[in-house]
């Protein structure tokens, strides 16, 4: 029970009066959070230029020419994003491990390897009564725990089947008979699919890698194997999923030429919408730098025009409606140019999430028509199998049954293969000055110009500061960004930062907070220690950047911290715009440092530990003027996350591509002399 003042009463459940001391106690213990909507309006606002300057583009589309100019180059960037996929096209060793007899068609059991030692399970329902070559789609499944044994995906390619058309449906990746993460017992350590996708793809990220590249590399191999089936009509091939299978439909046909017609069903929206309704999607969801080169969902879409597609919406979907109908009118502009309006269709089924029979109905009327396989206007009587029945495998697991290698076995061996190649050209001086701020992206800045602040309050007493005297600023270090800093003192604070002393050299005790400054001011025995090594005369100021204590954001689920909650959600946007999460943290520290320097207190001590010591300590790294760093349960390598397999490193303090050419252990190496022992 909730009373004034936000107090829990338990006990009994009996009310009690809260007094007034009660209320000014909580008041005081409370963590401050006045910004939670900051960060995600600041990303509404990037998202929403992109989208603006890509529609613009793509409305001043005025001849057949510059339609076909433009599908070539979606067709261009998108490679880009999804770069880089193999080069070689491995041997699939396919094998057909059964075969159940259905009335009407069949199942047959198979497993290819999209990779060497990477095993993908799948099922090809394949028509009885063939009369010459058949039409064939390959199923991509959403988020279910048994992947294409769940009864949606089952009734798809069933249906599928029953009117005549192959379909070849395959297990994603931690999904299904492919889990990535099993203890001794064969059980999965990490429940739910989502968990699975981020925990493979937050990782891989830090090597330059894509899930979503690895998954839609999945789907080109199931493709070659479908044509290599001589039942396959090569001239009628598609593709369709629904969620997690509607992305990867989406990127599919994005980045593969041989489809002839596509139905991604409850997935394509816009970003902007998305961000809008604050709505975290996986890894594989969200594309680095798609966003930064201007690609929306209907642009994967457009890379396949002027072939047919038909787009699968849910009126009651969270992934908005709106932006489905967004997407068909952007399409329909291209596919008018290309002479082929019609080819491009919108289905919006009248209930929730979910590849639900009127979708399934739709699409089955879509290739029909395409294909001529049936003219059916309706499903068949469909038959489930349960999941043990389905299964590839002798216990429904590849790795323990055949010895395929997990993703982690793939990306802690290129860690190990670029560790080598920065060991053998280690970057110092001005080079390593020069990739830390290329691979943090950082807006551009000058030192000398202190930036504009906010006065948020004064008072003292209270929050069991170490010092009773406290001013907050907010100091504005990009246009919708503020860096929320604590001022302490022994004497009341007042308006303007005070300046600093003719004599004492302008010391500044720095704290870059970790979750909250605000808490860690009472509670961190760090902080008072070291306040009382720096003895009088240190102005100390504690700073809370973008997405910390202060911008603690409210959006995205009740967990900010969780593998899917608010700082997943906007470091895999910022990833998408090509402006990763820690580069703005970091350009929040060194705001703060020039907004200190400009009223003379340029001799810094920064300290911080656990996720502020990442931020802070690129902000010590670049700017002369942190003369004293502490830092406490810092991270000392980013190789260390990529070659561990239970990591619990954030996305939000990733950099995507790091490894690719230095690491962490060169910038501690760097400030090694100004650094002090914890």
């Amino acid at each position: 029970m909730q009373l004034a003042g936000g107090l829990a009463i338990g006990g009994l459940g009996l009310p009690r009066l809260v007094s007034a001391a009660d209320e000014k106690a909580a008041a005081a213990m409370a963590p401050f959070n006045r910004f939670p909507r900051m960060v995600q309006e600041y990303y509404v606002g990037k998202v929403r230029v992109v989208e603006k300057r890509g529609l613009e583009r793509k409305m001043a589309l005025k001849t057949k020419a510059e339609a076909e100019a433009y599908v070539k180059d979606v067709q261009e960037r998108i490679a880009k994003v999804f770069s880089p996929m193999p080069k070689v096209k491995a041997p699939l060793k396919a094998q057909i491990t059964g075969t159940l007899d259905r009335d009407g068609y069949t199942v047959e059991k198979v497993i290819f390897e999209s990779r060497p030692k990477f095993f993908v399970t799948a099922h090809l329902y394949l028509p009885k009564d063939r009369k010459g070559k058949v039409p064939g789609v390959v199923g991509t499944c959403g988020h279910s725990s048994n992947g294409k044994n769940a009864e949606a995906y089952q009734s798809f390619a069933q249906g599928l089947a029953r009117q005549g058309t192959a379909c070849l449906i395959y297990d994603p990746i931690g999904q299904g008979e492919r889990s990535q993460y099993l203890d001794d017992d064969h059980q999965l350590i990490y429940k739910g699919t989502t968990h699975e996708h981020n925990m493979v793809g937050n990782q891989m990220e830090l090597l330059g890698d894509f899930l979503g590249t690895w998954r839609a590399w999945d789907g080109i191999r199931a493709l070659d194997y479908l044509l290599s089936r001589p039942e396959i009509d090569p001239q009628h091939v598609g593709v369709t999923g629904n969620s997690g299978g509607g992305t990867l439909s989406t990127w599919l046909l994005g980045v593969e030429r041989r489809w002839t017609m596509g139905a991604p069903a409850c997935f394509v929206t816009t970003w902007r919408r998305n961000m809008e309704n604050e709505l975290p999607q996986d890894n594989e969801q969200c594309p680095p730098r798609s966003l930064a080169l201007g690609l929306d969902h209907d642009d994967y879409l457009a890379a396949m025009a002027p072939k047919p597609i038909i787009i699968l919406t849910k009126e009651q979907d969270y992934f908005d409606v709106r932006g489905g109908e967004e997407t068909l009118g952007r399409l329909r502009h291209l596919y008018g140019l290309l002479g082929a309006e019609e080819n491009v269709q919108l289905q919006i089924g009248p209930t929730t999430h979910g590849y639900s029979q009127e979708n399934r109905e739709a699409m089955y009327r879509f290739f029909n028509g395409i294909t001529k396989a049936s003219d059916a206007q309706a499903e068949p009587a469909l038959t489930i199998d349960d999941d043990k029945t389905l299964w590839c495998t002798p216990t429904g697991q590849v790795g323990p049954d055949l010895g395929s290698k997990t993703v982690f076995h793939f990306t802690a061996q290129r860690a190990e293969a670029l560790k080598k190649v920065r060991e053998a050209k280690v970057l110092d001086g001005e080079a390593l000055k020069e990739a830390v701020t290329a691979t943090l992206h950082l807006p551009a800045r000058d030192r000398n110009a202190a930036p504009d602040f906010r006065i948020l309050r004064a008072s003292g007493g209270g929050r069991n500061y170490p010092k009773p005297q406290w001013i907050n600023y907010a100091v504005e270090t990009e246009p919708r960004i503020q860096a929320v800093c604590t001022m302490l003192g022994e004497e009341r604070l007042y308006s303007r930062p005070a300046l600093a002393p003719e004599s004492g050299g302008g010391r500044v005790l720095l704290w870059i907070g970790d979750r909250s400054s605000d808490a860690e001011l009472r509670e961190e025995p760090l902080i008072r220690e070291l306040i009382e090594k720096e003895g009088e005369g240190v102005l100390v100021v504690a700073c809370d950047v973008r997405g910390v204590g202060e911008s603690l954001p409210g959006t995205a689920g009740a967990n900010p911290h969780g593998y899917y909650g608010a700082d997943y959600f906007y470091a895999a946007y910022a990833n998408m715009l090509n402006r990763p999460y820690l580069g703005g943290k970091t350009h929040d520290v060194l705001r703060v440092i020039d907004f200190l320097a400009g009223s003379g207190w340029s001799d810094i001590h920064l300290a911080s530990k656990g996720w502020g010591c990442l931020p802070g300590g690129m902000a010590a790294f670049l700017d002369d003027r942190v003369t004293t760093v502490t830092l406490k349960d810092r991270l000392e390598s980013w190789h260390s996350v990529a070659t561990t397999e239970h990591y619990e490193w954030p996305l939000s303090h990733m950099l995507y591509g790091v490894l690719k050419t230095w690491d962490l252990p060169e910038v501690w190496k760097a400030i090694q002399a100004k650094t002090t022992a914890v």
